[in-house]
């Protein structure tokens, strides 16, 4: 019997594959910042991320400590799809991620295709610093964890993608549908 694999994980080994095969020096470090934006943005547009991975607020940023540790030995479904070798570089040993297969688009809304393109164009050439200074800014969801809370490798929650209007609005919602139910059940 094969391994299941689901929706969310095909779609992440697709969209690894998709940032090896368009952006430059693709470190671990730039691939999980690849990996937040597509999420969170995504998260934030639609209400659910597009890899389904968790993101920890660690010094260097977003970590989705899941495919951290995973990357050490990958799995079975990455054989044939991506690879991950250390090379040394002027500024220490750096884990790199290659395309092995072309990117298949067919997992993926229009709307997640759009975003895979935009952010492999924004930050084609960038380097880890840089995508490390990107996740840093103030009032992103990492910096307000790290930073203002001082919650070093607490999970940052998704909902923390939205503006601050929407997100009180949503909670809002959430009770006045909480206290509608327990009204009707009353």
């Amino acid at each position: 019997m094969g391994m299941i694999i689901d929706h969310e994980r095909e779609k992440l080994i697709e969209s690894v594959k998709y940032f090896a095969q368009k952006t430059k020096k693709l470190g671990k470090v730039k691939l999980f910042k690849l990996l937040y934006f597509l999420d969170f943005t995504h998260f934030r547009d639609t209400g659910r991320p597009v890899t389904g991975l968790e993101y920890f607020a660690w010094k260097m940023g977003p970590v989705p400590k899941e495919l951290f540790d995973e990357l050490g030995q990958p799995g079975v479904d990455w054989q044939g799809n991506c690879a991950f070798r250390w090379v040394k570089t002027a500024k220490g040993d750096m884990l790199t991620v290659n395309a092995l297969s072309e990117f298949n688009p067919t997992h993926f809304s229009k709307r997640e295709l759009r975003l895979l393109r935009e952010l492999s164009a924004e930050f084609r050439d960038a380097d880890a610093e840089q995508m490390v200074e990107e996740t840093h800014l103030e009032n992103l969801p990492w910096h307000q964890i790290f930073e203002v809370e001082g919650r070093k490798q607490a999970q940052i929650p998704y909902l923390m993608s939205l503006k601050k209007q929407d997100y009180e609005f949503m909670l809002d919602s959430v009770r006045d549908r909480d206290l509608i139910v327990s009204k009707l059940r009353n």
